[in-house]
């Protein structure tokens, strides 16, 4: 089987209005580009991929992805066998510095190939799976005290166990939000705090810990700025929670440093902040090799890029998503989805498909609604 082409889509799907998330990155959170890329073979099997388009989070767009795609990796990936992804990763991707988004969208394009030229779903190609499903929690925004329980309200009846709630907007309004989420679910849910980075500096995270602390915080997620693992390590020390690293970690190298700081109990990885599969698992497997767990995050995917991260989760010893809940909940906040079959993600769990591949077809018609 050899790559003959490569096609990206720029697609934006509304996210519902009631859903969008604030939190301490600045704005709203309320729409999501994505390039979807298609990796057409001579066999007649094409790969699915998506790239998370949004600036503020990626630091990449659709127009930058197509340009990198289709001017450098599409000529070097022609003729290639797809299912050669090592091979790839070494000799094709280091043609593009970071943007490591796009990559992942590439590279999990080839695991749906590679899949599907065996028979199989990619977690067996990962090593089969361990867990036949994942925990996941919910986000709340970081929203009015109302809007926030509103939601809270809305997700535990939806079957969610876990949460997290979105701080780092200002101690006091933080504490308000906590509060009056945790009093609307009550102490049986599991709920855990997400600052991204949003508390400057550890003297402030670590009062704003103290000031949560009587709400049974499961964990704190990113609790400083990213940068500086020495600043967390600080927070992790005085905190007495468990500390999850996000923005902190985007490579090996982040995952080493963080690892050598002490700096966190948990890694949040991603598929697409990672550069693909291959690296995000190279990143779980470090983890475990060094007592630290790890979690998927997510930046609200979409139906392609919630599957590889699904695939991931079921496969992987060192991603614990029973004390670490994961993110894979993107589809469920947008208006419609872009999936022939939407994904098993209800009742705070998520099951993947055993169909070859990443087990997902696209919706050509709402691709093209939603085609921009």
């Amino acid at each position: 089987m050899k790559i003959t082409s490569i096609e990206t889509i720029p697609v934006l799907v509304p996210i519902r209005r009631d859903l969008a998330i604030r939190s301490a990155l600045g704005g709203v959170h309320d729409r999501s580009p994505f390039l979807l890329v298609k990796v057409q073979t001579d066999a007649g099997l094409v790969g699915l991929g998506e790239v998370s388009c949004t600036p503020r989070w990626s630091g990449e767009d659709q127009v930058s992805a197509a340009h990198f795609i289709q001017t450098y990796y599409a000529p070097a990936l022609v003729n290639r066998d797809p299912t050669r992804i090592d091979e790839i990763t070494r000799e094709v991707f280091p043609l593009v510095a970071g943007n490591t988004f796009t990559r992942a969208a590439v590279e999990m394009a080839l695991w749906d190939l590679a899949g599907k030229a065996a028979g199989r779903p990619v977690y067996e190609l990962l090593g089969g799976k361990i867990r036949d499903a994942v925990a996941t929690k919910w986000s709340i925004s970081g929203a009015a005290p109302a809007e926030a329980t509103e939601i809270a309200r809305r997700a535990k009846e939806q079957g969610f166990l876990a949460m997290k709630v979105k701080v780092g907007l200002g101690v006091d309004d933080d504490v308000a939000r906590v509060s009056a989420v945790r009093a609307a679910i009550g102490p049986e849910i599991r709920l855990g705090v997400d600052a991204n980075g949003g508390w400057s500096d550890p003297a402030t995270a670590i009062g704003a810990i103290d000031r949560l602390r009587p709400l049974d915080i499961a964990f704190v997620e990113q609790p400083v700025p990213a940068g500086d693992p020495e600043e967390m390590a600080e927070v992790r020390r005085s905190a007495g929670l468990p500390i999850l690293a996000d923005e902190s970690i985007y490579s090996l190298a982040d995952a080493r440093q963080l690892a050598r700081a002490s700096a966190c109990d948990v890694f949040s990885i991603y598929v697409g902040k990672s550069g693909g599969i291959g690296p995000a698992r190279e990143i779980a497997t470090f983890a475990r090799t060094q007592g630290i767990a790890a979690t998927i995050g997510s930046n609200l995917e979409l139906g392609v890029g919630a599957a590889a991260m699904l695939h991931l989760a079921v496969a992987h010893r060192g991603i614990d998503p029973d004390r670490y809940p994961c993110d894979i909940i993107g589809p469920l906040y947008y208006e419609d989805d872009i999936l022939a079959t939407p994904l098993s993600l209800g009742h705070g769990r998520a099951i993947p498909s055993d169909r070859p591949g990443l087990g997902v077809e696209l919706d050509e018609a709402k691709v093209q609604k939603y085609r921009v």
